[in-house]
């Protein structure tokens, strides 16, 4: 219902915004980069992000459990980083500035959200998981429930998921037990780091992949569904079991979320395939970026990531190698080189001659590919 309500929500309200916006004349401003087609893009309507909010939270709001630690960190992070993106987009349009809000003010604001949602997942009650599930085959419906309302085996823990490792767990303790007994028990600092720097490192990600119609659209909404499928995994004790997987309790209302955030996400790209109607803005790349991070540190399978959301990753080193090799050549040669034509990645495609649906559509292709891949390690250790 989640799923179907989102769709409903950005498929038939969508064009409605996109005219409103239209209206209020609230246009994309292309910077010149040289590039065909760019020209045709001037004027199209952007903030449609707001567009993808709207069908995330409806959905949210009718049908998960509001009570549910999880899905109150969820909302809280989607309105925290849509303001961020949307005060952003708003500076570009209405006060004419390109570069939009400060660069320093829009990492101030990721982490703090990241700050938040770590603190949380340490210190809250509700948030626990029970490392190894062992059942009975003859166990009934009444003995698994009380498993999972109990509370006795369950703890918060410093544990999350490593890939490819048969034990397929990670202490984060051990990144500070080497020092002393005592500073093991100041694991959640680092841990705390670690947040902060995902949801940096994955909004940013989502934010530069958003450079091509559809292109960060598309990506999140594969990236959406995987994350659906291990928080559904991860919060059935059957599926946790049979895995042999940490089991976390409650985080199953997580699955009703990204049920809409993928319905948003597909809803929206009806509007925003090429040529793109509308644009999502930072409202929308920063928010998106920020929830998948988000997502996969509640249900602990941060370190899946880098696999999970490599278009983002390689997107994000495209501009990191490009602007430091530059700036290294410039000291060094008196003259800046580059690694690629253009970046980030898909402007390099771009500059090569690929169309932008061809470049759009192997991008997707490589992301489900990963996304596949993410899903495999569940049994590939």
């Amino acid at each position: 219902m989640a799923l179907i309500t989102s769709l409903i929500v950005s498929l038939l309200f969508g064009g409605r915004i996109i005219n409103l916006i239209r209206k209020k004349q609230i246009g994309e401003e292309v910077r010149e980069l040289g590039l065909k087609g760019e020209e045709a893009k001037k004027g199209t309507p952007t903030m449609g992000g707001l567009i993808i909010l709207s069908a995330i939270i409806i959905p949210t709001l009718l049908f998960a459990q509001l009570d549910n630690i999880y899905v109150i960190i969820l909302l809280v992070s989607t309105v925290w980083l849509g303001s961020i993106g949307f005060l952003d987009d708003y500076i570009k349009v209405y006060k004419k500035d390109k570069e939009g809000l400060a660069g320093r003010f829009k990492i101030l604001g990721q982490v703090g959200i990241g700050i938040i949602v770590g603190l949380i997942m340490v210190f809250h009650s509700d948030i626990v998981i029970i490392e190894k599930v062992q059942l009975s085959k003859k166990l009934d419906t009444t003995e698994i429930l009380s498993i999972n309302n109990s509370t006795s085996e369950a703890s918060p823990s410093s544990k999350t998921t490593i890939p490819f490792l048969k034990d397929n767990e990670f202490n984060y303790k051990k990144l500070t037990s080497w020092i002393s007994d005592s500073a093991a028990e100041y694991w959640w600092l680092l841990f705390i780091a670690v947040v902060i720097f995902i949801v940096t490192a994955v909004s940013n990600g989502a934010n530069l992949t958003d450079g091509l119609d559809g292109l960060a659209t598309g990506n999140s909404a594969i990236i959406g569904a995987t994350l659906a499928i291990f928080a559904y995994v991860s919060g059935n004790i059957m599926a946790a079991d049979y895995l042999n997987i940490m089991y976390i309790p409650n985080v199953g209302e997580v699955v009703i979320f990204m049920s809409a955030f993928f319905g948003a996400c597909v809803g929206f790209l009806w509007y925003n395939s090429f040529p793109a109607q509308v644009f999502m803005g930072d409202t929308g790349s920063l928010s998106l970026g920020g929830i998948i991070a988000v997502v996969a540190i509640l249900i602990r399978k941060e370190l899946l990531i880098p696999i999970l959301c490599g278009v983002f990753l390689i997107e994000n080193l495209s501009v990191v190698l490009q602007v430091g090799w530059f700036k290294y050549t410039k000291k060094k040669y008196g003259e800046g080189r580059r690694i690629f034509k253009m970046s980030p990645l898909h402007h390099h495609y771009q500059k090569l001659g690929y169309h932008e649906s061809k470049i759009v559509t192997r991008f997707w292709i490589i992301g489900i590919m990963l996304a596949v891949l993410t899903i495999v390690t569940l049994k590939l250790r």
